[in-house]
């Protein structure tokens, strides 16, 4: 870690220290969500504490109008900033390989950079593998439509790759944050993992105690919360089309292009809607949303992850309309690209935010079983 990458991770836990210090004595917070369940247990926070609370908070917002020493009082005391701040302290921290934390603080531009460099690699890759003439022909399903520009087996190997590169990356980085909060890779095991799971799935800590989240301002509403789910129910999905269509081509040899009635044809379709429905929604509410609530500085990333989600769906359902027609060898190409994009930058930018929020939401179900000095477990 260079001296300026200390130093300024140095501000931002002193930072934390103090607001998680003023916010433990006072307690009024502790219905909004897990945070403040969880720093209560604690007297002093560690820089493992820091990350660990940092990735508990969902940026909700409920606490900051409701604090009495929130500004303009003397204590300027900013919870969801600050967090926010933490988190991205987190991503950098935990990036595997360590070299690639840089890639957070300009990821904005990173992922517009990835997203160009993808579509030029693809048509040239397209172009040649296929032939212009080929590439700029209309294809029928009976003739495989956009497999026969490219096929099965060279698709899934670039694409397999690309996605088990993130995967492992990924892993590495859950495996270091999980080991610097202080819990043993046998703690993680099937009922905080299945606790973790239904808060996530959920959104739990998305409802500001019971009345929604105060945001974009401070009054309570549910609209963050369900344009998250159309987001991550979308990707999940795509995910699941892409894994139906896999056990179809090698468990029972049934081969793609499959029809628009078919199973994973279906799925794809309702996630890529969730694609355009969920991440176009947050873009709205981020433009609306008050500044105090986040930290402008990762507005890039943010807007970033977005718009690749929002690009992946519409390009998806796209070549789905269009996968006999002329156009169907440019919409591949740029189809294949943001895929690509996503898969090359999902380990170095907003997507990491769903890794730390598992495990950290895994430790919170793990330790609130756990005694307390003086006190019982909860």
């Amino acid at each position: 870690m260079s001296a300026p990458e200390a130093s300024r991770l140095a501000a931002t836990l002193a930072e934390a220290q103090r607001v998680l210090a003023i916010c433990n004595a006072c307690r009024y917070c502790e219905g909004y969500c897990a945070v403040f369940p969880a720093l209560e247990r604690r007297l002093s926070f560690d820089e493992g504490d820091i990350h660990y609370l940092g990735s508990l908070c969902h940026n909700c917002g409920s606490c900051l109008y409701a604090c009495q020493y929130a500004p303009p009082h003397e204590f300027q005391l900013d919870f969801p900033r600050v967090m926010a701040q933490v988190r991205a302290e987190t991503y950098r921290k935990y990036a595997f390989p360590a070299a690639f934390g840089a890639l957070f603080g300009r990821n904005g531009i990173v992922v517009a950079g990835a997203m160009a460099v993808s579509v030029l690699l693809a048509f040239a890759f397209l172009v040649a593998f296929a032939g212009a003439e080929r590439f700029a022909s209309a294809w029928s399903d009976a003739q495989g439509a956009f497999y026969a520009i490219l096929p099965h087996g060279p698709m899934t190997a670039i694409f397999g790759i690309a996605f088990l590169a993130a995967i492992a990356a990924l892993a590495a980085s859950f495996a270091r944050f999980w080991r610097d909060t202080g819990e043993r890779p046998g703690e993680l095991t099937g009922r905080p993992c299945a606790e973790a799971a239904h808060d996530a799935f959920t959104l739990r800590y998305l409802d500001g105690g019971g009345i929604g989240c105060t945001y974009p301002d401070a009054k309570p509403s549910y609209a963050r919360r369900r344009f998250h789910h159309f987001t991550f129910y979308g990707f999940v999905l795509c995910f699941a089309a892409t894994s139906v269509a896999t056990i179809y081509h090698y468990v029972f040899g049934w081969k793609a292009p499959y029809p628009f009635v078919s199973l994973p044809v279906i799925l794809g379709t309702l996630g890529g809607i969730g694609l355009l429905v969920g991440p176009a929604g947050l873009a709205w509410l981020r433009m609306r949303r008050d500044p105090e609530l986040a930290d402008t500085r990762q507005d890039g990333m943010d807007v970033a992850f977005l718009a690749l989600l929002f690009l992946t769906g519409l390009t998806g359902l796209l070549l789905l309309a269009f996968r006999e027609s002329a156009a169907m060898g440019a919409l591949l190409a740029i189809h294949l690209a943001f895929v690509l994009a996503m898969f090359a930058t999902m380990p170095y930018g907003k997507f990491v935010h769903a890794l730390y929020r598992f495990a950290a939401l895994a430790r919170y179900h793990l330790e609130r079983r756990r005694p307390v000095p003086e006190a019982a477990a909860e």
